[in-house]
């Protein structure tokens, strides 16, 4: 599976690392584009430097390298996720303007009818949020809020980071074991009856 992984300037990049790093163990082709403001955000954020990133990508792109290939909805690749998505990226996604290498490669895979995820991380919403938000929805993308789940009884950060980033793998089809799903939550307490 190739994925396009772009990472904005929003707050919780750890849930893009950690995607990151499935992808990278699986085998798949990665498309890494981080912005300069995700570049900001990894040291807020994290003790990582930028080459521990970029080493997990099997490309790596400026983010406004709008040659790359991935550019052109003639490349290859199955979908992308924008995690974390800052809003100003999500604003340029629903307007259709490309001014980054992030949004144009979302733009192409609306308009290719490939798999888009979005991972806002912002609170609390504004109508202007909500509005581009539903705009993307109505597009084809997926709109993945970083919202953990407690019925997994979360006990650390590392817990809600594992659950956002299980979801977004759910969303691309791929297997993990991140966290407990409902269903084997509820199978299990079925076995303990």
């Amino acid at each position: 599976m190739r994925v396009v992984v772009g990472m904005t300037g929003a707050s919780g990049i750890q849930i893009g690392l950690k995607i990151l790093d499935v992808l990278s163990k699986r085998g798949d082709n990665i498309d890494l584009i981080l912005s300069k403001p995700a570049l900001r955000i990894l040291q807020l954020e994290t003790d990582m430097f930028p080459e521990d990133v970029v080493e997990k990508a099997t490309f790596v792109w400026d983010d406004y390298d709008m040659d790359a290939p991935i550019a052109s909805g003639s490349c290859r690749f199955d979908s992308v996720v924008v995690v974390p998505c800052s809003m100003k990226t999500l604003g340029e996604i629903a307007s259709g303007i490309s001014q980054t290498l992030i949004s144009r490669v979302a733009d192409v895979c609306l308009k290719e009818r490939r798999k888009l995820v979005l991972v806002p991380r912002e609170t609390p919403l504004n109508v202007i949020h909500l509005e581009n938000m539903l705009k993307v929805a109505k597009a084809g993308a997926i709109v993945l809020p970083a919202c953990p789940a407690y019925y997994t009884r979360p006990r650390t950060v590392e817990d809600c980071i594992d659950f956002i980033a299980g979801r977004v793998l759910d969303m691309l089809g791929v297997k993990h074991s991140l966290y407990t799903s409902w269903e084997e939550l509820r199978e299990d307490e079925l076995r303990e009856d």
